[in-house]
């Protein structure tokens, strides 16, 4: 009986070649890089909108701030001096502070740009006129005054006012000249009764920073 002889080369499996290799080795290469690419895009990504959600955050908290301290201004007959004033890249407010169980007191807040830092300084609640005026001689930096950071990256802080019948005005004079001018009308009989009409109605505040192409800007209520 003939035995049929099994071949040895027709068994044999065929694998890789070197060159099929190095191409499987390039397109893995090619799609690790693309695939970092974007993972590294959607993590910018989130990043960038963090950044920009704190940096809202952070506005927010210091108009609000504002707002709050600009209603709760006292009037000018009650701060002894303007209870609003401005100058310089600074807002001062003379305001009411409301405890429940206590008497009001006054506070004097300050707003001021600080090494491209906008910080609010506030002193300790007050009980009359005499103690609002040794508070501004002693500065923002006396016993009792407190400072707190509120925003940074600034590059300039620009105040104004608003006086009824007059309109916007960066001039503490003006500011002046309505207080007295408001006194005067107290002395007509028919007002005699009538409190002191506050002088400066609104404020406005543009911050300008770097990152903006504009100034953001907000207008205050004093006193609602």
């Amino acid at each position: 009986m003939k035995r049929i002889a099994r071949s040895d080369r027709s068994d044999k499996q065929r694998g890789f070649t070197l060159l099929e290799m190095l191409i499987a080795i390039a397109i893995l290469a090619v799609l690790a890089v693309l695939s970092w690419r974007g993972l590294d895009s959607v993590i910018r990504g989130r990043a960038t909108i963090e950044n920009a959600m704190q940096d809202e955050r952070i506005v927010a908290q210091l108009f609000d701030q504002m707002r709050i301290d600009a209603r709760q201004a006292a009037t000018d007959d009650e701060a002894g001096q303007p209870a609003v004033q401005v100058g310089n890249g600074s807002l001062q407010i003379v305001r009411g502070v409301f405890t429940p169980g206590a008497a009001p007191r006054l506070q004097v807040v300050r707003y001021k740009l600080s090494n491209g830092r906008i910080v609010r300084f506030a002193s300790p609640p007050l009980s009359n006129v005499g103690e609002v005026r040794r508070a501004l001689q002693s500065g923002d930096t006396g016993n009792g005054w407190s400072s707190i950071p509120l925003m940074g990256g600034v590059a300039s802080l620009a105040t104004r006012v608003y006086i009824p019948e007059k309109g916007w005005t960066t001039r503490m004079s003006d500011v002046l000249s309505q207080i007295n001018q408001n006194d005067n009308n107290l002395k007509v009989p028919q007002l005699g009764n009538a409190p002191l009409a506050r002088a400066v109605s609104g404020i406005q505040v543009a911050v300008g920073a770097r990152t903006l192409q504009v100034p953001l800007t907000r207008v205050f209520l004093v006193g609602e």
